[in-house]
């Protein structure tokens, strides 16, 4: 796995099936890279994802989850039990990726990007709290954050994925 990256795109990072994936895959899709957890009073946004996923994928969109149990234990389950549970429960079809730690010594190389102050200089800073919300434009660019209380539905957050799926 890559350690350090510059660039979105440089990252490789593990999908809850197990195998690798580079995020260069990626390369020219709008992405919405969300840290999720089970037993959060959030969960319920699962819901919410899926159903942009389900309206603007054909048009560009692609929704990426990182389970992670850096707050409050909310995440205890195995990446096998996570998958299970999105999938039963909320009808997951969006990438979903191995469990990950977003904050503190063990932060995952792609959280520390995406809340390091120097390579994300507008949006950087710590993650608050599960469910978390990174918006990326086709190039990589990191163009905007929502925090947790900003939910899938909020019509700030659908209009800047609609501006960024129509800026091609």
């Amino acid at each position: 796995m890559m350690q350090t990256g510059t660039k979105l795109y440089e990252f490789e990072v593990k999908k809850i099936t197990g195998s690798e994936e580079k995020l260069v895959k990626f390369e020219g899709k709008v992405l919405l890279i969300v840290n999720v957890a089970s037993k959060c009073g959030f969960t319920k946004q699962y819901d919410g994802l899926q159903k942009l996923y389900e309206k603007y994928h054909n048009a560009g969109l692609e929704i990426l989850g990182f389970p992670s149990n850096d707050f409050l234990g909310q995440e205890p389950a195995s990446d096998n039990e996570i998958e299970q549970f999105c999938r039963l429960n909320f009808g997951v079809s969006f990438p979903m990726f191995s469990k990950i730690s977003v904050k503190g010594k063990e932060i995952h190389p792609l959280y520390k990007f995406l809340t390091d102050k120097k390579t994300d200089p507008k949006f950087g800073g710590k993650i608050t709290w599960n469910f978390n919300k990174f918006l990326i434009d086709r190039q990589g660019n990191i163009i905007n954050r929502f925090n947790s209380r900003v939910t899938p539905e909020n019509n700030k957050l659908i209009a800047a994925i609609e501006l960024a799926l129509d800026n091609k």
